[in-house]
């Protein structure tokens, strides 16, 4: 079975790990603070604070900006549920909007017709390594006084085209262009990125929060941590001249959301490799878009001017006369030994969903393009022989179902 995606891990990541199990600190220590200042110093941020999953880290990225009951924020559906999960625990409300039907990413142009008075953030998704078109985005943001938070777990690597006036964080990789790397936060208050296997880089489970906002990176460190800070200079007691080492002060009520040095140390090796990732999953998706292009049966991932995928993903969608069979054709390639799969299913067809009241949702583009994408297999470890193996059997499918 060829996945649609899977870690890849080599001798070095091992050794590093081995080296903290043998050390004086397995849980949150001194590869914690190391690996957040690569993964900030990697992104262009100034702050970075590493979590347990993606999913706590956007629950920390809401808490930051005291997102509260009665809010509302603006996001896609087509993303994992966590994206919007994270905003139900702080007691928000999620608010749908449509997506392009190219890209999969969020549709700027209708997000102002859903911004009310309880808007308070807007939550795009780098929906499969895609980045969104931030600049454009920020603007509408500011007009309206709008907090932005990156779902970036798709987009470790991605970049995208910078205005120019923009000095901070740019990287030149086109010819004379400039381009911005996502989670400089640039365009945003805050980044999230997600750790999990089939991700550029792994540390088992895990995610951050990137920013390079002081306040927000104090809040996250505390909320990470049950809720509770050592640092005397944000202590809230009158009587500290009188308290020992052994203080410490709970001020919000947080969660156990921290990472260990395990994983950290496991996700500084990664990242040492992370151009290379990005370069082989870009590589993949060339060999694809070589032999994919004009086919009769998908359509194939595209890249705008402004956009650098880092490709988590690979989807393909259906042409019209294929939607129909979308189950007897992945079932047929997974049979065949491809671990494809389905990305993504929209948020608001979920059943607690729609029994929070989103069963009048209907975002035509969202369900179309759920209803036409499967993700082909993409991931370092592929060599060009699996690729190969890959487009041999997604042609064969479709003609033996064309033939039926």
């Amino acid at each position: 079975m060829i996945p649609y995606g899977r870690q890849t891990i080599d001798d070095e990541d091992v050794s590093e790990v081995v080296k903290v199990l043998k050390s004086d600190f397995i849980t949150t220590g001194p590869k914690v603070q190391e690996f957040e200042e690569h993964l900030a110093k990697c992104c262009g941020s100034k702050y970075a604070v590493v979590f347990n999953s993606g999913t706590s880290a956007l629950h920390g990225a809401y808490f930051a900006l005291e997102i509260k009951e009665g809010d509302e924020f603006i996001t896609s559906p087509n993303t994992f549920a966590a994206t919007s999960n994270a905003g139900l625990y702080l007691g928000a409300k999620p608010v749908f909007v449509d997506i392009e039907k190219d890209t999969g990413n969020i549709d700027i142009k209708e997000i102002e017709s859903h911004i009310t008075k309880k808007t308070k953030l807007v939550v795009p998704i780098h929906y499969s390594g895609y980045p969104v078109n931030m600049p454009i985005l920020k603007e509408i943001a500011e007009r309206y006084k709008l907090f932005i938070v990156e779902d970036a777990c798709h987009a470790l690597g991605a970049k995208y085209n910078l205005n120019p006036s923009v000095n901070e964080c740019v990287t030149t990789i086109k010819g004379e262009e400039t381009w911005v790397q996502v989670g400089s936060c640039v365009h945003s208050d805050l980044a999230v990125f997600s750790f999990h296997p089939v991700k550029h880089i792994t540390t088992g489970e895990g995610g951050a929060v990137l920013t390079n906002n002081k306040d927000y990176y104090e809040r996250l460190v505390v909320f990470r941590n049950h809720g509770v800070t050592r640092d005397a200079l944000l202590m809230k007691s009158r009587t500290l001249k009188a308290i020992g080492d052994w203080y410490y002060e709970m001020h919000y009520l947080g969660y156990n959301y921290r990472m260990t040095d395990i994983q950290a140390a496991l996700g500084i090796s990664q990242l040492r490799k992370l151009d290379h990732f990005i370069e082989k999953r870009r590589y993949i998706a060339e060999y694809y878009k070589n032999v994919f292009l004009d086919n009769p049966y998908f359509d194939i991932p595209i890249e705008k001017e402004y956009a650098f995928s880092s490709y988590h993903l690979y989807p393909i969608r259906l042409k019209d006369r294929y939607i129909q069979k979308k189950k007897e054709i992945f079932s047929k390639m997974r049979d065949k030994g491809l671990g494809v799969q389905v990305h993504y299913i929209p948020v608001y067809f979920h059943p607690y969903y729609q029994e929070l009241g989103f069963c009048n949702c209907m975002l035509p583009v969202a369900e179309d393009f759920y209803e036409r994408e499967i993700s082909l297999p993409i991931y370092p470890l592929l060599t060009d022989g699996d690729v190969q193996n890959v487009i041999d059997i997604v042609f064969n499918v479709f003609k033996s179902v064309e033939n039926e």
